[in-house]
């Protein structure tokens, strides 16, 4: 599974983030990799420099083998939560697909 990162021009795509990125895809979405080929995460910042309530937004789109593209996104007041929401999202779509895969 490979996991590719952008961000807009507002935010700092260091590598830190995009290891931090990864890391939190891996934890929630780990069990899937062996039926993902990849995974885009978009990460952007709404206001920018000012401070603003759930301005911070992740978009991840998964790629499954064998069916259409699946997407999440979350907007929270940190990059961190906004991530972490997105994850979870797209970790109950993929559950939803295996299920369906899988004829329950």
């Amino acid at each position: 599974m490979q996991i590719h990162v952008n961000t807009d021009n507002h935010i700092d795509g260091h590598e830190a983030l995009q290891a931090r990125v990864e890391e939190m895809i891996q934890q929630y979405l780990g069990h899937h990799a062996t039926t993902l080929t990849r995974i885009e995460a978009y990460l952007s910042d709404a206001n920018s420099i000012k401070p603003g309530e759930q301005d911070k937004q992740c978009s991840l789109e998964a790629r499954p083998s064998g069916a259409d593209p699946v997407a999440a996104s979350h907007k929270d007041e940190t990059m961190e939560a906004a991530i972490r929401g997105a994850c979870q999202k797209l970790r109950k779509q993929l559950e939803e697909l295996a299920e369906r895969r899988r004829g329950y």
